[in-house]
């Protein structure tokens, strides 16, 4: 039986932007899908249509929506985050509910100090306005090339703006804010699961939405668990780069890792 693989999207990009990597990782022999997250639209134009279905789902209500997906397959699955779909993956791993975890440049977990602040302008259009905390949020085009487009030609940055983004909920980023201050937060991780399976943790260099520092500071959160926490980093990489030209390179370091877990 193929092994399942669940590809989770983090804020401002439709699902379906995973589908070259489904149709990569079915060659390789696995049972992979890419789910959209509570109040999602089936297509780019459907969620940009309808922001107020996406609006005000936190963490916990994204956790419990790939939970329930995962109790439905056949056996437990490898995930593949990016974003806050990589903080998602890693509250999964911990919770022993997948055989293994990919964050891609994964937005930063309870315990991570300090935010840099190329992260906070790329947050900005949502915390600019506290009412946001329960409202769907757009990026402008210019917006979305210094948070995700900025290691690209500025011509790739606007296709892949007009393509692929939607309205973010809010609210998961005022709960990764207020983290460090809420001792229940929902952006908080067991880090310290040694029964977990094996997690890789992957950095982009040039990344202004999640740098690079924040991602190696998620790595030592895992300082006191003996399961498997690796890094790799991709010095002239940015936030787009599971959806960018460069996309293939990102998927075959995943597809290696995977195959040396044994996996």
């Amino acid at each position: 039986m193929a092994t399942p693989v669940l590809f989770i999207h983090g804020l401002w990009l439709h699902a379906t932007s995973w589908d070259p990597w489904v149709e990569l990782f079915r060659g390789a022999g696995y049972d992979p899908q890419a789910p959209g997250w509570p109040g999602d639209g089936a297509t780019v134009e459907a969620s940009r249509e309808h922001p107020d279905a996406i609006a005000d789902h936190g963490i916990d209500d994204v956790v419990e929506h790939f939970a329930r997906i995962i109790d439905e397959l056949p056996q437990a699955p490898i995930l593949v985050g990016h974003s806050f779909g990589g903080l998602i993956a890693q509250k999964l791993l911990g919770q022993d509910r997948a055989r293994a975890a990919v964050a891609i440049d994964a937005a930063q977990i309870k315990g991570v100090l300090p935010v840099p602040l190329s992260a906070l302008r790329a947050t900005l259009p949502v915390f600019k306005n506290p009412g946001n905390r329960h409202r769907a949020v757009s990026l402008t085009a210019e917006q979305f090339r210094f948070a995700f487009g900025n290691a690209v030609s500025e011509q790739e940055s606007d296709e892949l703006f007009a393509r692929w983004t939607i309205p973010a909920p809010g609210k998961p980023l005022f709960e990764a804010a207020s983290a460090n201050f809420d001792p229940h937060s929902p952006a908080k991780v067991d880090t310290a699961n040694r029964n977990r399976g094996p997690l890789l943790l992957i950095a982009g260099g040039k990344d202004h939405t999640v740098p690079e520092s924040v991602t190696r500071s998620t790595l030592k959160q895992y300082r006191h668990s003996d399961a498997v926490t690796e890094i790799r980093s991709l010095p002239d990489r940015g936030h787009s780069l599971i959806i960018d030209s460069g996309w293939p390179e990102i998927a075959e370091l995943c597809l290696t890792w995977l195959k040396e877990q044994g996996l």
